[in-house]
């Protein structure tokens, strides 16, 4: 959330150690979401509705009084889950350091009949309309994934509505539902609260049985507090993600001071509880992503916060470069294992993209069919990140050009199987497809490398995917990056830029 002048994010912390127990609420701050400086923890367990867990939940601003935060709380051995709320102490602190949980009205919300108690969690930030505020908690009835809504006049008393704002069968639990509007028309975010003819609406959740995301988009029906998605993608497993790759439990909120809407992702590590151990640390947030509608209407857009930008160093530049079938090219004079790369590939002709297979429908499992080194038609072309000089580690980014019946099928993959010599590690063929007009005859890419993350974003932020890889030789200055083209068909870089990345104040 953003108040009083600061950004506060909250997240789920072990502060005795780096594996999953004894879970508090850390807090950190910031004046520009890029340098932050890290708090005491603003809520852990204390009182006997949180006794044995503060699980996850939200913020909202309520005008006039400040911030209070939304949380779960576990009350037994059982993991019996209630909803509870905490606010700060001192409203004059501007950090917002301590933070109190009222004993009068705490647990707001219990589970209730017919709702299941142990799989009952996650508020969200609360809107306000029609003179209540409304709240969703994630659940599940049986394998049916529900978002149940709750009003309340005075943020004390919270009554259950009727029936839920929406379910999917099939999906079980729905961890960290997370619900706002955006606009039909450009960039801007809007505030939660925001509802009319103008806008879509937002249903992300989190699915505990897969450990990915999926978002709709759709209708907010306020008269009935129904919510009921557009047919342009799938309600379920197989529907749009914000992130094909290792991305969850992620959470959006709107800041007031550039009017837009920032989405947080969370990023676990992909190597062995004993590799966290030995490092101190494990998980991470993703960088912090604008998000708005695409033109389309039919999914979102995101894009990497501008702030980012300031830690932009040293840059080179690659122009017009011809990647002939099997060419490699070293982007060479940048940090390449902490780097900023933009790059705009473009092709002549699409004639010889190989045939699509209607059967391929799930994306990783082509992407680790057709990986960067099987040659095809139209690509494989794209980037080598965090590669060792002889190319016995990398990670590729990469598109792939296919020819359906009626339309072309752009798939974009980035490739953890060749990140690492370790072998314990998990190696996925991260993918998703990308919904794009190629009647430019260009794609472009942008990623973000980070000695252990690489996060991409395909086409303007149509589809990204963040993979968490672990080099051994391809480490700090022994890191490399290159474009390649597996393809018969040249392709051009048109145009890369690159920056080595300043590190980050981290308090």
């Amino acid at each position: 959330m953003h108040y009083n002048g600061y950004y506060h994010l909250f997240y789920q912390y072990n502060p005795k150690g780096s594996v999953w127990g004894n879970i508090v609420w850390a807090h950190s701050v910031s004046k520009d979401l890029i340098n932050w400086k890290s708090l005491e923890p603003a809520i852990y367990p204390s009182k006997p509705f949180d006794k044995f867990g503060c699980w996850s939940g939200s913020a909202t601003i309520i005008p006039g009084k400040g911030p209070v935060i939304l949380y779960t709380g576990i009350v037994d051995h059982n993991n019996t889950q209630v909803q509870c709320y905490a606010v700060p102490q001192d409203l004059s602190d501007p950090f917002l350091t301590k933070w109190i949980k009222p004993d009068e009205f705490n647990p707001i919300v219990v589970a209730g009949k017919s709702v299941n108690g142990t799989a009952f969690r996650d508020p969200t930030t609360a809107w306000f309309k029609d003179g209540h505020w409304k709240i969703l908690v994630g659940s599940r009835r049986k394998n049916r994934g529900i978002a149940y809504l709750y009003r309340s006049r005075d943020f004390k008393k919270w009554m259950r509505a009727k029936h839920p704002i929406h379910s999917a069968a099939g999906t079980g639990m729905w961890e960290c539902p997370d619900f706002y509007p955006v606009s039909m028309e450009g960039t801007t975010g809007l505030d939660t609260s925001v509802v009319g003819k103008h806008v879509k609406h937002v249903l992300k959740n989190s699915l505990d049985m897969t450990r990915f995301e999926y978002y709709t988009l759709g209708t907010y029906f306020t008269n009935i507090d129904r919510y009921v998605p557009d047919n342009t993608s799938v309600d379920g497993w197989g529907g749009l993600r914000y992130d094909y790759g290792n991305f969850y439990a992620s959470k959006s909120f709107f800041d007031p001071t550039k009017n837009r809407r920032i989405l947080w992702g969370w990023a676990n590590e992909s190597d062995s509880t004993q590799d966290d151990i030995k490092k101190g640390w494990a998980g991470i947030q993703a960088i912090p992503r604008s998000v708005w509608l695409d033109p389309s209407g039919k999914q979102l857009l995101q894009w990497p916060i501008e702030e980012l930008n300031s830690l932009r160093d040293k840059e080179v530049e690659m122009k017009n470069q011809r990647l002939e079938k099997g060419d490699y090219v070293e982007v060479k004079g940048i940090t390449a294992a902490q780097a900023d790369v933009e790059v705009t590939f473009s092709f002549s002709n699409l004639d010889q993209a190989e045939d699509f297979d209607p059967s391929w429908v799930n994306p990783e499992d082509l992407c680790g069919t057709k990986g960067s080194n099987i040659h095809g038609g139209v690509g494989p072309f794209g980037i080598l990140t965090l590669a060792s000089q002889n190319l016995e580690e990398y990670t590729p980014v990469f598109f792939r050009i296919f020819k359906a019946s009626n339309k072309h099928v752009v798939l974009l993959c980035s490739d953890a199987r060749s990140s690492s010599l370790k072998s314990e590690l998990y190696k996925p063929s991260f993918a998703g497809f990308v919904d794009v007009d190629l009647s430019t005859e260009k794609l472009s890419l942008r990623s973000l490398i980070d000695h252990s993350v690489v996060e991409s974003f395909g086409e303007g932020g149509k589809t990204n995917i963040l993979s968490r890889v672990y080099p051994e030789l391809a480490v700090a200055d022994q890191a490399h990056l290159f474009v390649f083209n597996n393809g018969t068909v040249p392709i051009i870089v048109e145009n890369l830029r690159s920056w080595s990345m300043k590190s980050v104040d981290i308090n």
